[in-house]
């Protein structure tokens, strides 16, 4: 009696632990490959802080966490960005798994798009040049979108929802309560002349009701399956939002 009330117990947990392996969310983060800032001969790439702290604030939720990028490989960090105190500069620095992940990033056209819950196009300026009319992007987004997942973005990674068109022929943003890198943001970071093209005018003319926060200040805008993050004070927030949604589904 005592062995099968034991057997019972173990095939119990078994079963508990395969619907929580069953149940555990998968997103994926998606970062530049572009390195050059215009013609001005600068370099550029994905902004750190909005890989790390969407990243950690995931991790922590127990959510899988896969890194591509528009090449693969070795994605480019915006160097300007250890000039900012950040605390997770030297977690990412210490973390092997996680720097491996940016050294070896998931080629995009590589990525199964229906073993993700989530996407996530992280910012910095190199977005603006390889994010826009990329069919990986495309083809990602709308399956997750079709598949009831969600499709989030921020700071100027929001560059990659200008060019999805859903099946029905409409942008993905059509319609949508969305944010972004602000005019004003560009402007006070003096690349307004330099980036090909300026987000929130480019998101207001495809047909998105852009809502506009302060300057350099965190605001996050849901709009169902869709989140988008202004700046990178927005990207912990966004992360936040976006584990309430998974939790949610």
């Amino acid at each position: 009696m005592f062995y099968k009330v034991i057997l019972s117990i173990l095939v119990m947990i078994s079963f508990a632990n395969q619907a929580l392996a069953n149940d555990t969310k998968k997103v994926l983060i998606v970062l530049t490959s572009h390195d050059q800032l215009g013609s001005t001969g600068k370099k550029t790439g994905f902004w750190l802080p909005e890989l790390t702290h969407p990243y950690y604030r995931l991790t922590q939720a127990n959510i899988d966490v896969d890194i591509a990028s528009i090449k693969g490989g070795l994605a480019p960090i915006d160097a300007k960005a250890f000039t900012e105190a950040d605390d997770n500069h030297q977690r990412f620095l210490n973390d092997t798994d996680l720097l491996t992940k940016v050294l070896n990033t998931i080629p995009i056209d590589k990525v199964v798009a229906n073993e993700y819950d989530a996407v996530i196009y992280s910012g910095g300026s190199g977005p603006m040049w390889d994010f826009p009319n990329n069919p990986d992007i495309e083809r990602i987004s709308t399956t997750i979108y079709q598949n009831n997942g969600i499709v989030a973005a921020v700071c100027h990674g929001v560059a990659a929802l200008t060019s999805i068109t859903l099946p029905n022929g409409d942008l993905l943003i059509k319609g949508k309560r969305v944010t972004g890198f602000s005019n004003i943001e560009e402007q006070e970071l003096g690349t307004e002349n330099i980036v090909p093209f300026l987000l929130q005018s480019k998101l207001i003319d495809q047909g998105a009701t852009f809502i506009e926060g302060k300057p350099w200040q965190s605001n996050v805008i849901i709009d169902g399956q869709l989140i988008t993050g202004q700046n990178p004070a927005s990207a912990t927030p966004l992360a936040d939002a976006l584990i309430n949604q998974l939790r949610k589904n």
